[in-house]
């Protein structure tokens, strides 16, 4: 046991004095760590241990979690004019949104879940909580996204930089990107969201949910980081564009945080 602690202590500065990238030095410590536990007290003793270097988890990148308050509308109520009416950004936020902070935090309370941990955290296994955390945990995050993928709009809003180069990688153009993308949002049927998000195999992927579950969530139809959200409940887009759900997301492109978007994309760094 000690020479092998000695092994791998030398094995640890060897390896710190000629690799400074922080997500290679933490794949190298999992692997010492888990040869020497192997070696140490047996496999089969050490397999609890080695599970949680594989746990399959939703990365959560820091500088994006998500607390359990609502946080102040990034803009005012008639920012996003011509595309969401004032009325509708007022009733949307303080009315449907606040209901889900509210709720969420009554639902954290009963279920004894400590609300100073990120909410994505929860998200990650909410198959273990009620369909009340579920419904507003997910709208809870979603909101609190969503508010961030918009900004006033500009004209000839797109990406670009790294995110327009992924983006044109797995969609061959940013137009056919935006196309594919509406039809989860015209075709979710009933309530929901569309998703852009970055999968398991860390591939940009399109996809919708029902209700408010997202990405983030364990038994989600779909899962990944999420990087851009578009909230197609009827709440968001009734009172100007009534059933007409595809002029809303037509004209919603105008309106999109690319920048946000990029930096979630950056932050993706595992």
């Amino acid at each position: 046991t000690s020479s092998l602690k000695k092994n791998n202590n030398q094995s640890l500065n060897i390896y710190f004095m000629t690799t400074p990238n922080k997500t290679n030095r933490r794949k190298f410590i999992a692997q010492t760590v888990k040869g020497g536990l192997a070696v140490t007290v047996g496999l089969s003793a050490a397999a609890p241990l080695l599970q949680s270097f594989t746990t399959n988890k939703n990365f959560v990148p820091g500088g994006f979690n998500t607390g359990f308050d609502q946080q102040p509308l990034p803009y005012a109520y008639n920012a996003l004019e011509n595309v969401i009416d004032a009325m509708t950004m007022e009733i949307h936020y303080s009315k449907h949104a606040a209901a889900y902070s509210k709720n969420v935090k009554d639902a954290a309370a009963a279920e004894k879940v400590n609300m100073t941990e990120p909410l994505e955290e929860v998200l990650s296994n909410i198959s273990k909580y009620s369909a009340k955390m579920r419904n507003n945990g997910g709208g809870h995050f979603n909101h609190e996204m969503f508010w961030q993928c918009m900004r006033p709009k500009r004209e000839n809003n797109a990406p670009t930089g790294k995110l327009l180069a992924s983006i044109e990688k797995e969609f061959n153009s940013f137009e056919n990107f935006k196309k594919q993308f509406a039809e989860f949002g015209k075709n979710r049927f009933g309530s929901g969201w569309a998703w852009l998000y970055i999968n398991k195999e860390k591939v940009l992927t399109l996809g919708s949910t029902t209700n408010q579950d997202n990405p983030l969530m364990d038994i989600a139809e779909i899962k990944g980081y999420p990087l851009l959200a578009l909230d197609v409940w009827e709440h968001a887009y009734y009172l100007k564009y009534q059933n007409k759900r595809a002029d809303y997301i037509e004209a919603w492109w105008n309106v999109v945080n690319w920048d946000y978007v990029a930096e979630r994309l950056h932050s993706y760094d595992i």
